[in-house]
């Protein structure tokens, strides 16, 4: 009930749209001038597949691995970094997960049809949506822009996936006005037990999914508008194989009210503020696992009232945008265990104790033309995050006298200089800024991580990460030919791990012990990727793809869930209204593993992909058909992310029909 009245009031309130770039020729130029480049993955869907999950669309980027504990709610990593390090956002608004085990990242609550693109950027430019290290990725709706005419879109899609029988339903819908616009989406995803490449069944692979949204928008004068949107997303009977329990229900609502202000002359051209508030229930429970000895439920909730204004302006030829973040968030988990008569209990305990989270933070960045062939980019921000502990007992049991409340300065700069000679594209850049420990590393009391099995204990006096990041890149493009090198190296002082501490004893029963979040001195990381194409033919395209990555800490140990060597190839063949794309991918050998942190050496693996696709009009209204075999040599394999090493789906025949009103 508490959902449906928030909703209905925020569906009481009028919303914030883009304005037309062909409404006025004055309002174009005003678009045209603020534009900043950025790296914006535009199209969810990856290319050998129009139905994709976000995590699926993300993992076809050469920034982005992931996690996974089962088919469902993958954790993206950023440059070879857990969440923690990262800054999610839906539309600039801060979404923080309810699970300590962190099995409901950010991307789990978006659906790839209410998605327009995806901003994805590395280490400190991606502070401009708060503290970070590794980076920022803002998953942005879709927003419809005003028309001269009313008109209407819409679109079906629908498919069938054979591994793990799952079946899926997509619908969008658009309405364009001279003064009202509004879009909504809906989508429902059902799928068993997934098999591996050696045709075993993979229990507890399960999952449901449910997810609407709703945007609208109203033009308040030629160049201003108001907008509101909701996101109503629901996951039932979620099973994660590498964990000890399962995900019984999580449901997240997320809504915000926008205004957005646009200038024809002076400094100023653009002013979007937007307030928002989500809210986020995880309930996890090992109620399908009889052969527990303990059985145990693992509630929480995520509560986030915040505010983001932004404003773009220009001088000449410096393009500048500043923005300001504040929010509010309090996070509740909770631990009960029970003995086989689920009447009694006989523990209780909070594995977060109420911690609420308070976050300010101003940031700039700056777009400066020098020449028409090389820019400067620079900016930095300056945050401030205040964390308090409601329940600071259990805390003090392994840290005595610990805070109840901690504040933070969280700095940040960083610089870039971009160069094009010919056709090359030169660019070389560096950043520093600081991260406040998250709410498990701080206040998390008895989490139980199934990689290492180890229970893991929060220090609320952790001190701030603090990161110093070099980055470079060359491109190389012709009509036919393209190739980009990018690297990076992070050096991370006082880097927050989890190291196994003399005193306490596990909490659950399949623990092996207790480990404390401790910084060490410092750690390093460097990744390299490379990317390549060539049109070979009209018809005939080709892609590839290699990266490589190295994580140590100060005594020159591996760091875990770093990736392997790993590479993917592939040909697309385009003629008319058919389409066929086939794909290689693949991860060597992961010999730079971390046994103190549960990982083992995992295998090489080579996986071979096959799509076709075809499009057809029926009275004017586009149909397109896919059919496709994902591993279609059924390998048999893990990845060094995998937890608990969960083998991957074997072979996957898919088919999904996509149609456009």
């Amino acid at each position: 009930m508490r959902y449906l009245t928030l909703l209905m009031l925020f569906c009481g309130i009028i919303a914030n749209a883009q304005i037309t770039e062909n409404e006025t020729d004055t309002l174009s130029t005003v678009l045209d001038e603020i534009k900043v480049e950025v790296a914006v993955k535009k199209k969810i869907e990856t290319d050998m597949k129009m139905a994709v999950s976000v995590d699926e669309f993300l993992a076809s980027s050469d920034q982005i691995s992931f996690i996974k504990r089962g088919a469902y709610a993958w954790e993206p990593l950023l440059n070879n970094m857990s969440t923690e390090r990262s800054t999610l956002t839906i539309d600039g608004m801060h979404v923080f997960g309810a699970c300590t085990d962190k099995m409901d990242p950010i991307t789990s609550y978006v659906e790839s049809n209410n998605l327009s693109s995806i901003d994805i950027k590395s280490g400190q430019q991606g502070s401009m949506h708060g503290s970070t290290v590794a980076g920022s990725i803002d998953l942005k709706r879709k927003s419809t822009p005003f028309g001269l005419d009313k008109k209407w879109n819409a679109a079906y899609q629908s498919g069938f996936e054979f591994n793990n029988k799952q079946f899926f339903n997509m619908g969008n819908a658009s309405y364009s006005g001279t003064k009202f616009v509004a879009d909504a989406s809906i989508s429902y995803r059902k799928a068993e037990n997934y098999s591996d490449g050696n045709n075993r069944e993979v229990k507890h692979s399960q999952y449901k999914k449910f997810n609407t949204s709703l945007g609208m928008a109203y033009k308040t004068s030629k160049l201003s508008s108001v907008r509101v949107d909701a996101i109503f997303d629901v996951a039932k009977d979620v099973g994660f194989p590498a964990l000890p329990m399962d995900l019984w229900l999580s449901r997240a609502l997320i809504t915000s009210a926008a205004y957005k202000q646009l200038f024809e002359n002076g400094l100023v051209r653009v002013w979007d503020t937007k307030v928002y508030f989500n809210a986020v229930e995880h309930y996890m429970d090992d109620t399908t696992r009889p052969e527990n000895l303990v059985h145990m439920d693992m509630p929480g909730w995520s509560t986030t009232y915040g505010v983001v204004s932004k404003a773009n302006l220009q001088k000449n030829n410096l393009l500048s945008e500043i923005q300001l973040n504040a929010y509010t968030n309090e996070s509740i988990a909770e631990m009960r265990m029970y003995p086989q008569d689920r009447s009694k209990r006989t523990m209780f305990a909070y594995s977060w104790p109420e911690v609420t989270t308070a976050y300010a933070g101003l940031s700039i960045n700056n777009y400066l033309d020098i020449s028409e062939k090389s820019r400067l980019n620079f900016g930095g921000s300056l945050g401030y995050n205040y964390n308090h502990s409601k329940y600071v007992e259990f805390n003090w049991i392994f840290h005595p006298g610990a805070p109840q409340e901690k504040s933070r300065i969280l700095p940040s700069l960083h610089s870039g200089y971009q160069l094009t000679i010919n056709k090359f594209d030169f660019s070389i850049g560096g950043g520093y800024g600081h991260r406040a420990p998250s709410v498990s590393e701080g206040y998390g009391y008895y989490i139980y991580n199934s990689f290492d099995r180890y229970d893991y204990i929060g220090n609320p006096d952790l001190k701030n990460e603090i990161s110093y990041e070099v980055n470079a890149s060359a491109d190389f493009k012709t009509e036919k030919m393209s190739i980009q090198a990018k690297v990076n190296y992070f050096y991370i002082d006082n880097y927050i791990i989890g190291k196994i501490l003399s005193l306490g004893s596990p909490m659950n029963y399949q623990s092996v012990g207790v480990k404390g979040y401790t910084s060490l001195d410092y750690a390093t990381l460097f990744n390299f990727s490379l990317n390549a194409s060539y049109q070979i033919t009209d018809h005939l395209h080709w892609k590839g793809l290699a990266t490589y990555a190295r994580g140590m800490d100060y005594n020159q140990n591996n760091l875990p869930f770093i990736r392997p060597f790993s590479y993917q190839t592939s040909l697309h063949y385009h003629y008319k209204d058919f389409h066929f794309q086939t794909s290689v991918n693949g991860d060597f050998a992961q010999i730079n593993y971390s046994p103190e942190y549960g990982e083992d050496e995992t295998s090489v693996y080579t996986i071979w992909n096959i799509s076709a696709d075809y499009s057809f009009y029926i009275k004017n209204v586009k149909t397109t058909f896919q059919v496709g075999a994902e591993n279609l040599l059924n390998e048999y394999y893990s990845t060094y992310a995998d937890w608990g090493n969960i083998p991957r789906m074997g072979r996957n025949i898919f088919t999904s029909l996509k149609i456009n009103f």
